[in-house]
Parts: structure tokens; sequence; C-alpha cells
């Protein structure tokens, strides 16, 4: 027998970032504020673990009301007909005793799509009410038309108004839930 265990996002110690280049010359950056999330290990090794994610992708915030309600139509996001964003992993992979490589599905706008994400492990500590938490830094990037976010604007002077790269960045604590005895 061995023990599962199930952590879960704490969402006020999280962010899910992402950033793209506007006009080719600056970095524009923007987080989604509601999601979800949790990971299921054997015990406290994280090496075989499964990990899903659940984006809510209307809860996109980029500090532009305009901005926020053009990438949430269906030249982008599409939160009235795709309105969640997911990740399944597939693998995770350790490096070395911090660092991982986590392959997985993400999901937008109805298309699935591999994505490999950089993965480092902050720690597991105990906070002051005796709650066990678990903490990660996720980083990479993919081009956002593999998921048929299309559109751009040519510009005179040549190049284009959003890069095709995003660049996501993810600072995520999870909490312990009560463990659980599987079957070997």
């Amino acid at each position: 027998m061995s023990t599962k265990s199930t952590w879960v996002i704490d969402p006020s110690h999280s962010e899910i970032l992402f950033r793209v280049k506007h006009l080719m010359i600056t970095n524009v950056k923007g987080e989604f504020r509601k999601f979800d999330g949790k990971i299921i290990s054997t015990g406290d090794n994280f090496h075989n673990a499964h990990v899903e994610l659940q984006i809510d992708a209307a809860s996109i915030f980029t500090n532009n009301s305009d901005r926020d309600a053009h990438l949430s139509s269906a030249d982008f996001f599409d939160v009235a007909n795709h309105p969640q964003i997911t990740f399944r992993g597939t693998a995770l992979t350790q490096l070395d005793e911090d660092n991982y490589q986590l392959k997985g599905t993400l999901g937008m706008k109805g298309v699935e799509k591999e994505v490999v994400l950089d993965v480092e492990f902050g720690g597991l500590m105990k906070d002051p009410y005796g709650n066990e938490k678990a903490g990660f830094s996720v980083s990479g990037k993919f081009n956002r038309k593999d998921w048929g976010l299309n559109w751009n604007a040519a510009l005179e002077t040549g190049g284009v108004m959003v890069s095709e790269e995003v660049r996501v960045n993810g600072e995520v604590q999870f909490v312990k839930q009560v463990a659980e005895m599987a079957m070997a």
C-alpha cells in the first residue's frame, strides 16, 4: 500500500501570469484571477504526480478593460463558447533536486495541444495554522496561433501588433489535504 496525497491550489498565495510583445518593442502583462487545480502525489514525492489546472478564461485582467474585452472575444479566448482553459499533466520528470519538466495538454478555445513547462520546486513548509504547503514556480512559452488565437494587425513600419509567442509564469502554492491509503 502507498499513501496518495491530494494537494489543492491556495488561490490567495498563487498567481498565473502571461506576457506578449506589443508593437514588437515592449511586453504587455496580464493575469488570470480565477483558477483551481490539484496535484495527486505519492506521499510528498512529486516526481510521479498527477497535475490538473482549470482557469476561468473570463477572469483575464491586463489593467485595461477594452483590451480585456477584446481578449475575451472570439478574436482570442472566445469565453462565451469556451469558458475554461485547462491543463492536464501527462509526465513530470525530475531534472535535479529542485527542477522538473512538466509535459501536459493545454486546452484553449476547443483545441488541445501538448506543452512543456519548467517547474522549480520551492519546498515544503507548515504554515502557522499547521497546514502543509508546497510551493512551485512554473514557466514556459507557446505559440498562441496553435490554439486558434489568431487575431493580429500589421504595422505600417513592418512587423505585427501582437507577438505570436506567449510566455507564461506561475507562482503556485498548494495545501495538502487529508492523505488517503491506496492499494499498490
